[in-house]
C-alpha cells in the first residue's frame, strides 16, 4: 500500500516526460499496465505494458527474492521459462531458482541491472544442488557460490561440472532465445570443452554472471515498437576477443559520462501512468 500511494503522489500531476521518470518511480508500481502485451524500446532503455507474472512456484522452478517484485515479463518469456524448466526437469536437473526478470511495467531499476527493462530477460541461478521448497522469507537470502576463480582466469574446478555446460546449452537452444550472458571465465571454459559448436555463438561474455546465466529473448512477433540488439558476431566467440576481458581496461570500466541518463521512449510515459 505504501508503494502504491507513493506512486499515486508521483503521478498526480499526470504523465511525466519520459526523461523525467526516475528508476524509483518505475520500481514503485505494484502491478502491470492493463491491456495486451506491448514492448516499447530496447532491453536497456524501454518498458512493457500487459506484462505477466511468473508464479512463485511451478514444475521445475522457484522464483526467488520476490520482495523485489521483478518476476514479470512478456507472455513469451513466461512460456519460455516454463518450457525451459520442464525440459531441465525431464533431463534430470534439480529444481532451478529463477531470479530477476522485469518490474511490472519494465523500465529502469534502482539497483542491480541496466537491462531487464522490457520483459524479455531472466536470470537463472547456476546451482545444481537439490533444493527443498523454500518459504518466501528464505528465498530473500538465497546465496549461490561463484563458479569462477577470484582472478576470473577460469572456472573453479572444485565447483564447475559438465552439467553446467549442459544447462547453459539447453537455455541457448530454446526457441526465441537471442543470447545467454555468462561470466567470461565460463565462456572460456565452454570454449575449452565445446569449441566449434554452433550454439556457442549465442553464449556471450559479460561482467558478473559468475553465479547465474542471463537469458534474453529476441523481440517477440508482433512487437513493432520493440528494439532488438544487433545479432552476435559470426563464429563461436572462442577467439582473441575473450582475452580482452582479462585486461586492465576491462577490469576497470570507465564511469558513465557526465550529464543526464539517456531518455526512455516517449511512449513509456503512458505505460507508467496507465491505470
Amino acid at each position: 500500500m505504501i508503494r502504491a500511494a507513493a506512486l499515486l503522489l508521483l503521478l498526480a500531476a499526470g504523465p511525466l516526460p519520459a526523461a523525467a521518470q526516475p528508476a524509483r518511480t518505475w520500481a514503485a508500481v505494484p502491478g502491470p499496465a492493463p491491456g495486451p502485451a506491448r514492448i516499447i524500446g530496447g532491453t536497456g532503455l524501454g518498458c512493457i505494458g500487459g506484462a505477466q507474472a511468473l508464479p512463485p512456484d511451478g514444475p521445475g522452478w522457484q522464483a526467488v527474492r520476490l520482495s523485489r517484485n521483478r518476476n514479470w515479463g512478456h507472455p513469451l518469456l513466461i512460456s519460455t521459462l516454463r518450457d525451459f524448466t520442464a525440459r531441465a526437469q525431464a533431463q534430470g536437473f534439480p529444481l532451478l531458482w529463477i531470479g530477476d526478470m522485469a518490474q511490472p511495467r519494465g523500465g529502469p531499476m534502482p539497483f542491480g541491472h541496466a537491462s531487464h527493462q522490457t520483459g524479455i530477460d531472466a536470470d537463472i541461478w547456476l546451482d545444481l544442488s537439490p533444493k527443498p521448497k523454500l518459504s518466501a522469507a528464505a528465498r530473500e537470502s538465497v546465496e549461490v557460490a561463484s563458479l569462477v576463480l577470484p582472478n576470473e582466469s577460469g572456472v573453479d574446478p572444485g565447483r564447475w561440472r559438465p552439467q553446467h555446460a549442459a544447462l547453459i546449452r539447453l537455455a541457448v537452444e530454446l526457441p526465441g532465445v537471442d543470447r545467454v550472458l555468462v561470466n567470461h571465465a565460463i565462456k572460456r571454459e565452454l570454449c575449452r570443452s565445446h569449441a566449434g559448436e554452433t550454439w556457442l555463438r549465442r553464449v556471450r561474455p559479460w561482467r558478473g554472471h559468475d553465479q547465474h546465466m542471463h537469458l534474453r529473448l529476441r523481440c517477440p512477433p508482433g512487437q513493432a515498437e520493440c528494439r532488438d540488439q544487433p545479432p552476435p558476431p559470426a563464429g563461436d566467440g572462442c577467439d582473441a576477443s575473450l582475452d580482452w576481458w582479462l585486461t586492465p581496461e576491462a577490469r576497470r570500466p570507465p564511469p558513465r559520462p557526465p550529464g543526464p541518463p539517456p531518455s526512455l521512449p516517449a511512449a513509456c510515459a503512458a505505460i507508467l501512468s496507465a491505470r
